[in-house]
């Protein structure tokens, strides 16, 4: 894995990753989505109502990537006493939350999205990495 230095210049400059054209053929749809040093991919699915994160992460950072539903996304820098934007991430979109962001999910409607982080997400080794925050 590349140094964290060399890391921070290769993340997106915003929220939004735009995503690459897929690759078409008679046989279907090859859609690349990350190039990045990761170790883990996890799929969630979210019920309508539902809230997720309400943290920040020390050193680990996520894309994640809206397989259907959508997500309203609210973020601000660690420590801001401003409040959080929002933002309404649908299918098909890819989003990126570097380290240091806190973040939050509401969730519209019924969701699944991919989420390929950093760092390890066992229960252990994500929980030491992450402080819990009420940002919605």
């Amino acid at each position: 894995m590349p140094d964290r230095k060399d890391e921070r210049e290769s993340w997106p400059k915003g929220v939004i990753v735009p995503v690459e054209k897929p690759f078409v053929d008679a046989r279907g749809v090859i859609q690349n989505l990350v190039e990045a040093g990761m170790r883990m991919a996890v799929v969630i699915t979210s019920k309508k109502g539902a809230v997720r994160a309400n943290h920040y992460h020390k050193t680990d950072w996520h894309y994640c990537y809206v397989l259907s539903g959508s997500i309203e996304y609210f973020h601000r820098p660690v420590g801001s006493q401003a409040a959080p934007e929002r933002m309404l991430i649908r299918t098909g979109q890819l989003f990126f939350t570097p380290p240091m962001v806190e973040h939050a999910m509401r969730f519209p409607e019924d969701t699944v999205f991919l989420t390929l982080s950093r760092n390890d997400r066992h229960h252990e080794a994500y929980e030491a990495d992450l402080v819990r925050v009420q940002l919605i």
